[in-house]
């Protein structure tokens, strides 16, 4: 192994606990941080490739060239970093966002804020269609970010359906999957609850459901190949849209429901001109920078 390997297993590690650490919160996609630093596409036509030939190989025994066909040590870094950076950071995001709501999500309305930016930056000429995409994905994520949010349901099939769908929004820029568990009343079940007390009875359907990430990668590829500037601009789209729900200074509104209090959806305000907004304003400007950063390394290590 050469210290080069070595280094970019590192680095696609590093990229997936940070995608892992943002998917966990309500309004982030872990897609946008992989299309900003590069590997998007690449993770696409990893997850595309587990098909017919690699189930043929498998059970061949060719392991080496199954590892080969389906980029396998580079979709174990991204998932190894997403797991770790869940498990890990479910009871400190709990902390932050019960003393500290203002400041993280300041900091991440930077970081999406940025991202738009960066990923618009990405579209070769926008035309008209591009222009159509780019409203049509904005408005679907504003629908998304202003929709009433279901009730928790348990039952496995529901389970099933949260982990396919939420799966699928995790790996689209802006599309968040830990804010459409929210909106299908399961966010605190899945991704606090049941991982924090390693309730597998809620996490075995979840990960069952997991599996449709496997064709709608082919989709998703196959709208890339043929159709990229209007997919990106679709992307971007959902990104800007994504901001509405990211918006520091909102209140919940709640209703109870048998015995829980749930939320139904978000009273958006502007905030007052004190040291709070001040260092709220810093920190959202620290999280654009942080991507910033993160575009400008990731372009060093493509140049190099």
């Amino acid at each position: 192994m050469s210290t080069t390997w070595i280094k970019e297993q590192l680095s696609i590690f590093a990229k997936g606990i940070t995608m892992g650490a943002v998917n966990a919160v309500p309004g982030i996609s872990g897609g946008t941080i992989a299309m900003i630093t590069g590997i998007f596409e690449r993770i696409v036509n990893s997850l595309k490739s587990f098909d017919l030939s690699a189930a043929k190989m498998l059970l061949k025994g060719n392991f080496r060239e199954f590892a080969r066909h389906v980029d396998l040590v580079f979709i174990c870094n991204i998932i190894l970093g997403h797991v770790i950076a869940i498990v890990s950071l479910a009871k400190l995001f709990k902390v932050l966002f019960q003393d500290y709501p203002h400041y993280i999500w300041a900091y991440f309305f930077g970081l999406v804020l940025a991202s738009v930016f960066f990923l618009g930056k990405t579209i070769e000429k926008w035309r008209i269609s591009s222009v159509a995409y780019f409203l049509a994905g904005t408005a679907i994520a504003v629908y998304i970010s202003v929709a009433a949010p279901g009730t928790e349901n348990d039952s496995v099939w529901y389970l099933m359906l949260c982990g396919a769908i939420a799966i699928c929004c995790k790996v689209l820029p802006g599309t968040s999957g830990a804010f459409v568990l929210i909106l299908m009343g399961n966010y605190e079940l899945i991704v606090i609850d049941s991982i924090n007390n390693w309730r597998f009875e809620i996490l075995l359907p979840v990960g069952i459901g997991i599996v449709a990430i496997f064709p709608f990668s082919r989709f998703l590829s196959w709208m890339l190949e043929r159709f990229r500037n209007s997919a990106i601009s679709l992307l971007t789209g959902f990104i800007l849209g994504s901001l509405l729900t990211l918006w520091p200074w909102k209140e919940k509104i709640t209703e109870t429901l048998g015995k829980k209090e749930v939320i139904t959806g978000y009273e958006w305000y502007l905030p007052q001109m004190n040291i709070e907004f001040a260092i709220a304003l810093v920190l959202c400007i620290l999280g654009f920078f942080t991507i910033y950063l993160i575009e400008m390394l990731a372009k060093k290590i493509k140049d190099k």
